[in-house]
């Protein structure tokens, strides 16, 4: 049986999909046996790709914002494991990032998440991740399936908090108003 440190090690020095990206492979992914809160969200941009750190963009502070906590917090490892379901940035595509590569996650989550036992809450952010562990009981839109997060529990679905998603916060004000504390009180009460 792997530990979490072996299968991390290996996870990032993972050049599986290597023929298909832009830049050499630099899977960036954080978790601790400890973790509480998983964040599995798509695959880090092209900032995230320079800096190795996950959510340090404006994306991340906009999901920080939502969550209810600092920098601090959301870095801290032994609270919130952060798995994407690509591990390496995709490329652009003609309106912003290519999805996730899809070698990743069939590869590398059933063997982290395995080694997660303490996991509470698992936030997903984004169709991708809401299709592979939601998969049937998905609503027909992604605007649907968020607006039914109560019904998914232990996993809570998001939106991704892309600057390019401000029209659809705005056709959907209940996201801010109901979605988000909701969120903040759950993460809250994890932490």
């Amino acid at each position: 049986m792997s530990n979490l440190k072996t299968v991390l090690q290996n996870a990032r020095a993972c050049t599986i999909c290597k023929e298909n990206l832009p830049f050499a492979p630099n899977p960036i992914l954080r978790a601790n046996v400890k973790a509480r809160i998983l964040l599995i969200g798509q695959a880090p941009g092209l900032k995230v790709n320079s800096s190795g750190v996950p959510w340090q963009d404006v994306s991340g502070d906009r999901l920080r914002e939502w969550m209810g906590i600092d920098s601090d917090m959301f870095y801290n490892e032994e609270k919130i494991a952060i798995i994407p379901m690509g591990f390496c940035y995709p490329g652009k595509g003609k309106s912003g990032d290519l999805p996730p590569r899809p070698e990743c996650a069939p590869e590398w989550h059933p063997k982290l998440l395995s080694l997660l036992p303490n996991i509470q809450l698992t936030i997903l952010i984004g169709q991708y991740a809401q299709e592979r562990y939601l998969q049937t009981n998905r609503k027909e839109t992604l605007s649907a399936t968020v607006q039914a997060f109560k019904k998914y529990n232990p996993y809570f679905p998001i939106v991704h908090p892309s600057p390019r998603n401000q029209i659809w916060l705005k056709k959907n004000p209940w996201f801010l108003k109901e979605l988000v504390p909701y969120l903040r009180k759950q993460v809250a009460r994890i932490l």
